[in-house]
């Protein structure tokens, strides 16, 4: 039986670096909880400078002396709180600063970017916290793909911003991983490294912040089994739970796992078909590791909601 469930809304951090996907993640999890449950926020809205003011005084979108920190704290907590905020709007494809947006709290929300923990009171805000963290090489051809594709960017000049903040993302981006319940890794398969989509094996390190399900009657020790669950050290020598799903994973026992998950996310069976859909540059695909990661995050939201794990 759930305990008290929780009256105000839930909110989901999603941290990580340019182009680590948290856009498609965010926008995987708002179709399962349903989108008119769902307000989805993005921390980079905060920027305090255009792109050509950030040029003019070197200050990159990644530092958060260019971005209005105090002000993203405060309507964290308005939201936290059931208030509407009147929320600021960058322009990513112009790199301008647009009129603002009023927005109301629903019963989720995320909130995705770069410095969505850099502060305390920020992080005591939210219910479940995210960061993703895919392999370097992979994150940059995502970037490519992205900045070309989307944003008008040649690829020279993609790489030549890399370069630009080689140093911001050490210092700004990366500590905000210790704070995270949860650390998602997507990489390639040994054998195929030049995969970006669909194949991808993906790695969640789960830190016992939160009270994470039990896979135990779905784990196989046959090899090929495409799912792996073991007690490992993370970075800083803690003790966590790594959760392997091999790309690969035979799509028989992928469904095995997503049903798993779906009757422990009842109130959300409704949107199966959304799950695990992807945006490649040509179309939509469908990605098992994706999917499972979705509906894991997912099932954390409702058991907050539920009140099983609430801060």
């Amino acid at each position: 039986m759930p305990k008290n469930r929780v009256s105000r809304p839930i909110i989901l951090g999603i941290v990580g670096d340019s182009a680590a996907g948290k856009t498609t993640l965010s926008a995987g999890i708002a179709g399962i909880m349903g989108a008119d449950r769902v307000a989805v926020i993005c921390s980079d809205d905060y920027h305090s400078y255009s792109r050509a003011q950030r040029a003019e005084n070197g200050i990159s979108a990644l530092d958060p002396k260019g971005n209005y920190i105090d002000i993203l704290e405060q309507h964290l907590q308005l939201l936290r709180n059931g208030k509407p905020i009147l929320k600021p709007v960058y322009n990513h494809d112009g790199g301008t600063l647009d009129a603002p947006e009023y927005v109301e709290p629903k019963p989720y929300i995320i909130v995705e970017g770069l410095l969505g923990y850099t502060t305390r009171a920020m992080r005591d805000c939210y219910d479940v916290k995210l960061y993703l963290d895919p392999e370097e090489e992979l994150r940059v051809r995502w970037k490519i793909q992205r900045d070309t594709g989307k944003r008008g960017y040649t690829e020279e000049q993609v790489l030549a911003s890399l370069e630009k903040r080689k140093a911001d993302s050490p210092a700004f981006i990366h500590p905000q991983r210790t704070f995270a319940d949860i650390v998602v890794q997507f990489y390639p398969p040994a054998q195929h490294a030049e995969e970006t989509g669909a194949h991808l094996n993906v790695r969640h390190i789960l830190r016992p912040t939160l009270p994470h399900p039990d896979l135990t009657p779905l784990l196989d020790p046959s090899a090929n089994s495409g799912l792996h669950l073991e007690l490992s050290r993370d970075s800083d020598g803690k003790p966590v739970d790594v959760l392997e799903i091999n790309g690969n994973i035979p799509c028989e026992r992928a469904v095995r796992i997503e049903e798993l998950l779906w009757t422990l996310v009842p109130e959300a069976s409704h949107l199966r078909a959304n799950v695990g859909a992807y945006s490649n540059g040509d179309g939509s695909e469908t990605s098992h590791p994706l999917a499972l990661t979705q509906l894991f995050i997912g099932y954390h939201m409702v058991k907050a909601a539920l009140g099983e794990h609430a801060i």
